[in-house]
């Protein structure tokens, strides 16, 4: 996996951090790591630091000094990565519900078969979450149907977190505009993807919850999403590619 990296957001991930770096650089000699920390109290930052003696060179980390959403450090993240010359740029949760073994499967489906977004996707072959309540599977699985309704998008999982994307479809979205800072981040970008006519495939995956940590999902985050998503929609209507 050459030329790629993963962007992992984090606040209050000691428990996850370690082992979350050492099983994504266990995938791949060549990929880096941008951890992008949110003023955790917990000491997140202070152990990507302590490992960075490690992995110098491979490992890296932005620290902010609070918590200012998922989205704003993502767009962080894909500044820093595009002044450098990374071509394979990715998103990850640092808790382990996305696979790190999976990551090699999004590449090649950048890298080698050529889409421009590839999307670790646990709705494209059915339902393929582990650990969720059934409430939450389909809130979740309602929610990815209710964006496609929406935006007229084909893609399954509208609200996935794991995605890598080629450097050229980065350079092309004006990040200054995204405008969400929730999980509604992951469908807008999806979604200015999708308008710009980039091809986007869908992995499918496994989706394990966490099993360590605290979830970061709140009402006010879902709210986002909901009323969001037809935002968006018709801005894209009436004010072109905003």
């Amino acid at each position: 996996m050459k030329d790629a990296v993963v962007i992992i957001p984090t606040y209050n991930e000691i428990e996850n951090i370690e082992a979350i770096i050492r099983a994504v650089f266990s995938e791949s000699k060549a990929i880096h790591i941008l951890i992008v920390d949110d003023g955790s109290p917990d000491g997140t930052s202070e152990q990507v630091k302590k490992l960075q003696n490690e992995f110098e060179g491979r490992l890296y980390l932005k620290q902010r000094e609070k918590k200012l959403g998922l989205g704003t450090a993502y767009i962080l993240g894909f500044n820093w990565s595009l002044v450098r010359t990374y071509q394979y740029i990715f998103e990850m949760d640092a808790d382990f519900s996305h696979n790190p073994k999976d990551l090699k499967r999004l590449y090649d489906a950048c890298a080698i078969q050529g889409a421009d977004m590839s999307i670790g996707s646990r709705y494209v072959t059915g339902v393929n979450v582990v650990n969720w309540p059934m409430s939450r599977v389909l809130m979740s699985y309602m929610a990815s149907k209710y964006v496609r309704v929406i935006t007229g998008m084909t893609i399954n999982d509208t609200t996935a977190g794991f995605v890598c994307y080629k450097r050229k479809v980065l350079e092309t979205l004006n990040l200054r505009k995204i405008k969400f800072i929730g999980y509604a981040f992951q469908i807008e970008m999806k979604f200015k993807t999708y308008l710009e006519k980039f091809k986007i495939v869908e992995v499918p995956v496994i989706f394990t919850d966490r099993t360590r940590g605290a979830s970061k999902l709140s009402s006010g985050i879902i709210s986002e999403a909901v009323f969001g998503v037809v935002s968006m929609k018709m801005k894209s209507l009436f004010k072109g590619r905003t």
